[in-house]
């Protein structure tokens, strides 16, 4: 699996359609639309952008995209294209390949349905044209990041999850990681932030945790506030990530990046982070918050991300939906000459 910020063909997305993670209601329903698909006109500006659709929803979509972005006409249950999308690889001889993991609802969170989703990896790989790689394990790809030089994140609680992966240990997983990912290390965290631990969440995705900005670079998620639990999640994450070696043995280069000040939205402790941009073509897709720390953010990005525009997207929506920019985008590379 190639570093996100490798050259990519286009970014996959997946239309908001009415589904319980969005809310109930036409203001819900308008919310998600507008959050969205400022997420697929941001990128579309840097390269092309396929959004799948229901087919009820494609005239909605026609008013709403920008003209560049693609429209495919596909059955989805949920907009959340990085989990239920394909993991895209590259092959021995440089072709890209997808990688269809077993997709089940997070979990098998309650009221979330996937009777869909559970085939949308293997539908954007034909629309993709490219061939499948069946995986018999529960993953989404927000549960894992790369470094392109062989070392994955993950966490414990979604990969050993007994809702995904009953009686699997962390010695099978990475086996299969292995198959198919072609990494050859996993650093395991624990867990992901709290807010992402209770209902509707993943249970411990590591897209909003950490994030590699390239094979030796870290960009970590730093609560500073010791009112939020996710002050003591990231201390020992960073115990963890502090003794880290990249593949050459050398210790990573880690960027803190300040959580937002705010710490509250209606339904508790919030878990925004700056950590769940996307790269593109010549740019940074970034979240940010109407907070104080969006410029911070915003800086620390493009010093990352050298000679990249970072264009900022309010992620609130997205955020109070139960994920970011990063979670509604799935890249695909280009294969290697």
């Amino acid at each position: 699996m190639p570093h996100e910020a490798g050259e990519q063909v286009r970014t996959w997305m997946g239309w908001p359609a009415p589904a319980e993670t969005f809310g109930q209601g036409a203001d819900e329903a308008e919310a998600a639309v507008a959050a969205w698909t400022g997420v697929a006109n941001a990128i579309v500006d840097f390269q092309p952008v396929t959004m799948l659709v229901p087919t009820a929803f494609v005239p909605d979509a026609r008013r709403a995209l920008s003209e560049a972005v693609e429209i495919a006409e596909v059955a989805i249950d949920d907009g959340w294209l990085r989990d239920s999308g394909p993991t895209f690889v590259h092959a021995a001889d440089g072709t890209v390949a997808a990688v269809d993991w077993r997709f089940n609802g997070w979990g098998q969170q309650p009221d979330i349905r996937w009777e869909e989703d559970q085939h949308t990896a293997r539908r954007v790989a034909e629309l993709a044209g490219v061939p499948v790689v069946s995986s018999p394990i529960v993953n989404e790809g927000g549960g894992i990041h790369v470094d392109g030089r062989g070392t994955v994140l993950a966490t414990r609680s979604v990969q050993l999850d007994p809702f995904r992966n009953p009686g699997l240990t962390e010695e099978d997983i990475e086996r299969e990681f292995a198959r198919t990912l072609g990494v050859d290390r996993v650093i395991w965290l624990d867990r992901g932030l709290y807010r992402d631990a209770q209902t509707y969440g993943t249970r411990g995705h590591v897209d909003i945790v950490a994030a590699f900005a390239d094979a030796g670079t870290l960009l970590v998620h730093d609560q500073r506030s010791e009112e939020h639990p996710d002050a003591a999640i990231m201390r020992g994450v960073m115990e963890v990530l502090g003794d880290a070696v990249d593949a050459d043995g050398k210790a990573y280069r880690i960027v803190r990046v300040p959580a937002p000040v705010a710490l509250r939205d209606d339904e508790g402790f919030v878990d925004y982070s700056y950590i769940n941009h996307t790269p593109v073509n010549g740019g940074v897709i970034a979240c940010v918050f109407g907070d104080p720390n969006d410029a911070v953010a915003a800086e620390l990005l493009a010093e990352a991300y050298p000679g990249r525009e970072v264009v900022a997207v309010d992620a609130r929506p997205i955020f109070a939906r139960g994920g970011g920019i990063h979670c509604i985008t799935q890249n695909e590379p280009v294969p290697l000459s």
